[in-house]
């Protein structure tokens, strides 16, 4: 019975012996154990301490165990572990290190985006500085984003838009860029180009094959005023189609009373033909394109089809540039896009009585002055916004030393043919202060949640 009992004790003791062995086993293989181990291990090697008293095993042992796990398993992802099966020992080896690597925290650089420029294209000849600037001037006060400026100039212009444009403040000038050109024809009689309509006015018609690494381009006459940012006016890219190419406002709203539909000798485009003096283009898809017309049956490119086309009408042809435009057009009608008449906003619209519903309804986008009325008595709604722009301070108040001027002095308009419906004008450019108001000052101002 004593030797039953005895071997009974003997084989329990020597199966918790073998039972504590297991568990001690394969908790000194535990990955988090051995990093814990390693570290302190580590940890006594850098002291050089040998008679620093070992650790409790319960206490410091545990305590980094458990931080180790906790920050195992914040770096593991939510749906768990994968863990893959390594085919031999040096397999194991690099899929242990791979497994390391990806639980380690990567800082997340995000990439910016190259920012859009706007493109804006003028041409200015004789006395024409001053206005340009306006226009200029116009652009920056209430664009969004950044305007490169190609200014097509003569010689004796160019040191005066240098000097000038250096003189605007750094808030400013940080917001655009500029270009400066001369006056060139790449085909045909230079003179006679240049002479055509007005002076220079025809280098428009060259932009496409001037600028071959613009894609896009807002171009507009000397005589034009934004009253909204041109941000607005940019965004009507996106509305092309497949074919449209360029985009124009109608030359008239009222076929009875307009222009070309009274008095052209030659094609034009639509009912009452386009206006050249805002012109949004798409000089990529201009340069690719083979215009059909009326002298060969296979079509011509833009650089090609300008001076047969010019040499075949120019006995027909008014309005120099704007006609070609419109004998282009009439031939490739679906090339066009029109952009109604609050785009393009000119004297016509309002002297013979107001036709342009547009901008009776959302008000002025863009005005254009032509006719010369920014210098004379003619029209003096038209005067009143040229002068409050081009006498504003950059940095002034906008609502002060813009907006109520130009209201103020409205009031002696009103019994003008232009003037007698001030809100045309006025609509516009108020919700246009008013929303660069609140971008410059209310949101700095507001707290950050």
């Amino acid at each position: 019975m004593r030797i039953h009992c005895k071997v009974v004790v003997i084989a329990v003791c020597f199966g918790v012996f073998l039972l504590l062995y297991f568990l001690g086993g394969n908790a000194a293989d535990d990955p988090l154990l051995q990093e814990v181990v390693e570290e302190e291990e580590e940890a006594a090697k850098k002291d050089g301490n040998t008679s620093r008293s070992p650790p409790e095993p319960g206490r410091d042992v545990a305590a980094k165990f458990a931080k180790k796990s906790v920050a195992r398993a914040e770096a593991e992802p939510v749906g768990g572990r994968k863990e893959g099966r390594a085919i031999n020992g040096g397999a194991a080896g690099v899929n242990a290190k791979s497994k390391r690597r990806g639980n380690v925290a990567r800082p997340v650089t995000k990439r910016k985006r190259a920012e859009e420029v706007m493109h804006l294209a003028v041409v200015a000849c004789g006395n024409r500085v001053d206005e340009t600037l306006a226009m200029v001037k116009s652009a920056l006060l209430f664009s969004l984003k950044r305007i490169t400026f190609h200014i097509f100039a003569e010689d004796p212009l160019a040191p005066q838009f240098e000097e000038k444009l250096k003189q605007w403040p750094r808030s400013v000038s940080a917001k655009f860029q500029h270009r400066i050109y001369p006056i060139t024809f790449s085909v045909g009689n230079a003179d006679e180009w240049k002479k055509l309509f007005k002076p220079c006015a025809a280098q428009r018609l060259f932009l496409p094959v001037i600028l071959k690494d613009v894609d896009s381009l807002l171009y507009v006459d000397t005589d034009v005023l934004f009253l909204r940012p041109m941000d607005d006016i940019w965004s009507l890219l996106k509305s092309f189609n497949g074919t449209q190419l360029a985009a124009m406002a109608p030359e008239h709203e009222v076929p009875k009373i307009g222009w070309y539909s009274r008095f052209a000798r030659h094609p034009f485009y639509g009912v009452t033909g386009v206006n050249s003096g805002v012109m949004l283009m798409n000089l990529t898809r201009i340069r690719s394109t083979m215009f059909k017309n009326s002298m060969i049956p296979s079509g011509l490119s833009w650089q090609d089809i300008l001076h047969p086309l010019y040499q075949k009408y120019k006995n027909h042809i008014t309005w120099g540039d704007q006609d070609l435009l419109n004998i282009i057009f009439h031939y490739n009608p679906e090339c066009l896009f029109i952009f109604p008449c609050q785009w393009n906003y000119r004297p016509d619209h309002c002297m013979y009585g107001s036709n342009c519903k547009g901008a009776e309804e959302e008000g002025v986008s863009i005005l254009h002055g032509n006719r010369g009325v920014y210098h004379d008595d003619k029209q003096p709604a038209f005067k009143v916004v040229y002068d409050a722009i081009r006498d504003f301070p950059f940095e002034d108040n906008m609502f002060q030393s813009l907006f109520y001027p130009i209201q103020t002095k409205f009031l002696d308009t009103v019994n003008t043919l232009c003037g007698r419906i001030p809100q045309v004008f006025l609509k516009q450019i108020e919700k246009t202060m008013r929303k660069v108001f609140e971008d410059k000052v209310v949101r700095r101002v507001r707290p950050h949640k």
